[in-house]
């Protein structure tokens, strides 16, 4: 039996991937761009009946963040994001939440660096720095399990928008060849839309 439980949520209005990462074991779980719906976030954490211990943000765009601050001061858990994503989290305009009539500013309470190793939830997360989407987006790696979680750099047969601010498309396509499609072909991706795939299928499908 896996040593993870991993369990997709759809949410919000996108719609977006949020996903609840479980050690089968501890009890302990991940929260990984928890987007939107807090209160249908957290009936599925009851039926898991886990234990919640951090939140990641592969990236500050609003349609991956909106549930944080509800789901931090439920549970009182600290928000991980990469350090290079801070202007974006904190900026209304970058995060586009001024885009849906609202302004919204979020701190972290954690801030990452490209090549740093987590241990969270009894699993080892390497993050990875993939800018393009955003000049600090994430992904994280966890490769004890081969599974990647790719936020809105990576998608099946797509990749991330870089038309908003701090975008770049020679940045998004040097992430994916340089860093994603170095990791092995049967790595699982799980992306921050539509379904999943894996790093072999994108290397021989994606058109991008």
């Amino acid at each position: 039996m896996d040593k993870l439980e991993i369990r997709p949520l759809v949410l919000g209005m996108m719609p977006t991937n949020g996903y609840l990462v479980k050690n089968r074991e501890t009890g302990e779980l991940l929260l990984i761009d928890p987007a939107a719906e807090a209160q249908r976030i957290v009936s599925e954490i009851e039926q898991m009946q886990g234990k919640p211990a951090a939140i990641l943000l592969t990236h500050g765009h609003f349609d991956h963040i909106g549930a944080v601050e509800a789901l931090r001061e439920q549970y009182r858990i600290p928000v991980y994001a990469l350090d290079a994503e801070q202007e974006v989290l904190e900026d209304p305009v970058k995060n586009l939440t001024q885009m849906i009539r609202h302004s919204a500013v979020l701190k972290a309470d954690h801030f990452l660096h490209d090549g740093q190793e987590l241990e969270l939830a009894g699993a080892v997360i390497q993050v990875l720095h993939t800018p393009g989407h955003t000049a600090g987006s994430a992904c994280y790696y966890l490769p004890g399990e081969g599974v990647l979680f790719s936020g809105d750099t990576l998608f099946c047969c797509s990749v991330g928008r870089t038309d908003f601010p701090t975008g770049s498309g020679a940045l998004l396509h040097d992430s994916i060849h340089r860093r994603l499609f170095a990791l092995p072909d049967g790595t699982r991706v799980l992306p921050g839309h539509n379904e999943e795939t894996t790093i072999g299928y994108e290397k021989k499908y994606n058109p991008y």
